[in-house]
């Protein structure tokens, strides 16, 4: 059986309706932070059960009770969610994590290095520099094997 997760970050107060289409059919939805407002966990919680991390630019009791990472397990595969993957030189990767999800840079990323898999899939909220609009999606098979990509929407 195969796993579809969908990956999500920086909405910024924009929930973009191709990045719902986009996450539909999807079983676990993970958010790498800066929400700024509650509203786009709300409505992707009407998709897939939502695992998020508090980004930078969350602020206020909703956000306060976000952790700033969070451990997801889907079959046999363990992903740590967390926004700025800078924080990872302050604290180690948990044992057993094989993917690290974050956000932060809204540069989307999938690289493999030291036996992780690392994956960014960008900003899905408006607009930065000339960086491009995108989701992301892991697709986990029981035996382990971890697929990620990147979906582009602008």
């Amino acid at each position: 059986m195969t796993h579809r997760i969908g990956l999500i970050s920086d909405t910024h107060r924009l929930l973009r309706p191709e990045a719902v289409e986009f996450l539909r059919g999807c079983e676990l939805i993970l958010h790498a932070g800066d929400l700024v407002t509650p509203d786009a966990l709300e409505a992707l919680r009407e998709l897939a059960p939502v695992v998020a991390v508090r980004g930078n630019n969350d602020h206020g009791e909703w956000a306060q009770a976000l952790p700033e990472r969070a451990l997801a397990e889907v079959g046999p595969v363990r992903v740590l969610v967390l926004h700025d993957l800078a924080d990872l030189r302050h604290e180690p990767v948990p044992a057993g994590v094989r993917v690290v999800v974050s956000g932060h840079s809204h540069k989307p990323l999938v690289q493999q290095r030291d036996g992780l898999l690392f994956v960014n899939p960008g900003s899905a909220g408006p607009r930065r520099f000339s960086l491009p609009v995108s989701v992301g999606e892991l697709r986990i098979r029981d035996d382990g094997h971890v697929q990620a990509g990147i979906h582009t929407l602008a």
